[in-house]
């Protein structure tokens, strides 16, 4: 990693060298790059292993004198000299599978996993952290919570209820460590991963859940996308229109793939990724405004969780 900067008086190699020494207490081992905006890190924390439970999250930060994809590697003076730590909090993800391809979850993998979206350069209000964490490269250092936080867990989840995950994107993280958690503790109720995308590149885990498929009887791995010739062509072969989470769920066609029932009482659900699909408030998606996930499953009868009053509906926060 290189940070030449270009300015009189600007931050010294000798500085960066001692700010690095200060904040950063982690190193890059593996870095998967799905395509130019999507990629997989994964990290190793200098004391060892973080103890997580799987869904939680942790913090990764760079500092603003790091280089940053998309921007010159020099960087005026006046973004460098506090020398500060840019942080950002993902949650732990799971390779799914180990090298050896035996199921790996994420308590006992060996690095910390994370799963990271490039905000295209030049939007409104694009992230500092994240142009800088796709220049990391595998040896390079960075900063990893000592801790790990969130509610968004399978705590009350019994061994007989159904569980189905619902993520657009990079949401699917936290939805991959439980995953994992659950296959090899032997869990035998039924599994359903659903992950709303742009495009069949932006499937970061296809290969390893179409394996775990391949391996669990009682997993299921669905996916919809909303960019491709077939979402927007109706004149493409196998056209399907424009599709999201939202009327996936509400025209029952989910529950046809899946092949279950969205019962409330034997069911729990955990929503991840954009505010426009799980449902917060104020949220919209461009200029159509739709229901989110939330409502259309409240009416069905779930309740969504909150510390004062558990529920079988879980949302993360994402943004």
């Amino acid at each position: 990693m290189t940070s030449t900067l270009i300015s009189t008086g600007a931050i010294t190699a000798d500085e960066v060298a001692r700010l690095r020494a200060k904040h950063y207490n982690a190193s890059v081992v593996a870095v998967g790059d799905v395509n130019p905006g999507l990629r997989i890190l994964r990290v190793r924390p200098d004391w060892g292993r973080l103890e997580f439970q799987a869904g939680q999250y942790t913090v990764l930060g760079l500092g603003d004198w790091e280089p940053s994809i998309g921007e010159p590697v020099a960087t005026p003076l006046g973004e460098a000299q506090d020398g500060q730590l840019i942080r950002r909090a993902y949650s732990v993800s799971s390779s799914l599978l180990g090298e050896s391809g035996k199921l790996l979850p994420a308590s006992e993998s060996p690095y910390l996993e994370f799963y990271v979206t490039l905000a295209p350069a030049g939007e409104p209000q694009r992230p500092r952290l994240t142009p800088r964490l796709f220049h990391l490269r595998v040896g390079d250092r960075l900063h990893v919570g000592t801790h790990a936080h969130g509610r968004y867990t399978l705590a009350g989840v019994a061994s007989t209820d159904q569980i189905v995950f619902v993520a657009t994107g990079t949401g699917e993280a936290p939805h991959n460590a439980m995953l994992a958690e659950l296959l090899a503790s032997g869990s035998w109720q039924p599994i359903v991963s659903v992950t709303c995308v742009r495009y069949w590149i932006d499937l970061g885990y296809l290969e390893a859940h179409r394996e775990l498929q391949r391996r669990f009887a009682n997993y299921r791995y669905l996916t919809l996308t909303t960019r491709e010739p077939e979402n927007l062509d109706r004149y493409a072969a196998g056209y399907v229109g424009k599709r999201h989470l939202q009327d996936y769920f509400a025209s029952g066609e989910f529950e046809r793939a899946a092949g279950l029932r969205l019962d409330p009482s034997r069911t729990h659900i955990y929503l991840c990724g954009n505010p426009a699909m799980v449902g917060l408030p104020g949220a919209g998606d461009g200029n159509v405004r739709r229901e989110g996930m939330v409502a259309i499953l409240e009416q069905r009868g779930f309740v969504l969780d909150s510390p004062d009053r558990p529920g079988n509906l879980h949302c993360e926060r994402y943004w």
